[in-house]
């Protein structure tokens, strides 16, 4: 990939606001509007399956564990750990390559079974110190992806499943097999899985990302602490290792033009919309999806189709939401999130 298409790439993607990362510190990192009171937080290490997960955690009873995205960590969910550790064990961790977590140099390290063997070790351990048997599972971006497929894998593990803009493994496939509008949205993948993505993210002092992230007027206390995790030793390349391992993302744009390529046909809409390709992911465990739907990477056309893999669905769609709607829309994500804690489980 030439340097100019990769440049091109991160200006977009910076542009349309398509990133994120932070890192701890003995308590709060900043006041949670509307919320006084909340229990402390505190800062461990799991050594589970060969690595060295750091997570924060507060409050007690029922096990809810909030796994971030890209270029996030723990701090992605300041807003959703005061609030429900109020009546929950709300635990955050960092993900296998980011912050102050295990950042394995190999790329196959970050194969998706990997990462879903670190959540089954790390939901175990924690289940043994709450009394638990079951806990709620709560993901955005690459986070999502991973619960996603554990919830396929270990359904008799969870309560519910909620998922904030993480596209079904499967309706990914086909969107970016038959959307072109998803597969232009997907090209910042192509960078991210390329050579110089770690040089380019770090210019200006992460500059883009700042941008990307935490938009144009971020509080000094979340610049830090986003600037803080991503300058950790080999934090940017953990979390780009997501997307060389996986190889995701649509056809290079030299390839998109190919007469050898097949045409790429829409999806259609609806909860009719075909979903082929490898076997189907099938999440059985009741499931809330909240979804931005001004997020400019992830379209919604993931959506459609999406009660055919989760037959328990419940979708909350934010007509204003970006990418970012843990931070950016945090009171309407708890409500949605109250709300289906309190539905029956069944």
């Amino acid at each position: 990939m030439k340097l100019a298409f990769a440049t091109a790439i991160v200006g977009a993607v910076a542009a349309a606001g398509v990133l994120a990362h932070p890192s701890a510190s003995s308590g709060w990192p900043e006041p949670v509007e509307g919320q006084s009171g909340t229990p402390p937080l505190s800062h461990a290490y799991a050594e589970v399956n060969g690595q060295r997960l750091h997570y924060v955690r507060a409050g007690r009873g029922p096990l809810m564990i909030f796994l971030h995205g890209f270029p996030e960590f723990w701090y992605e969910w300041k807003n959703q750990l005061a609030e429900f550790s109020r009546d929950h064990t709300a635990v955050a961790p960092d993900l296998r390559g980011y912050n102050l977590s295990s950042k394995p140099a190999e790329v196959s390290a970050y194969a998706v079974p990997n990462l879903v063997a670190d959540v089954h070790a790390l939901a175990t351990e924690l289940l043994k110190s709450t009394g638990g048997t079951t806990f709620t599972l709560v993901a955005h971006d690459w986070g999502g992806v991973v619960a996603w497929v554990y919830a396929a894998q270990h359904p008799e593990m969870l309560d519910k499943l909620v998922i904030l803009n993480a596209p079904h493994p499967s309706l990914f496939g086909r969107e970016l097999r038959e959307s072109p509008a998803q597969q232009k949205a997907s090209e910042y993948m192509l960078m991210f899985r390329s050579a110089q993505a770690e040089a380019l993210l770090a210019e200006n002092q992460y500059a883009w990302l700042k941008r990307a992230v935490l938009g144009g007027n971020p509080s000094k206390a979340d610049e830090d602490a986003y600037v803080e995790a991503w300058s950790q030793p080999g934090a940017l390349t953990g979390g780009l290792n997501y997307y060389r391992a996986s190889g995701v993302g649509p056809p290079p744009p030299a390839a998109s033009g190919s007469t050898t390529t097949a045409p790429a046909t829409p999806a259609p809409s609806g909860s009719n919309a075909r979903v082929e390709g490898p076997p189907l992911l099938v999440v059985h465990v009741p499931t809330l999806v909240i979804w931005g739907e001004k997020d400019t990477a992830l379209l919604t056309g993931n959506l459609n189709g999406l009660d055919q893999v989760v037959p328990k669905l419940t979708v909350k769609r934010i007509p204003n939401g970006t990418h970012w709607i843990a931070r950016e829309n945090a009171a309407d994500v708890n409500t949605f999130i109250r709300e289906f804690l309190a539905q029956p489980g069944s």
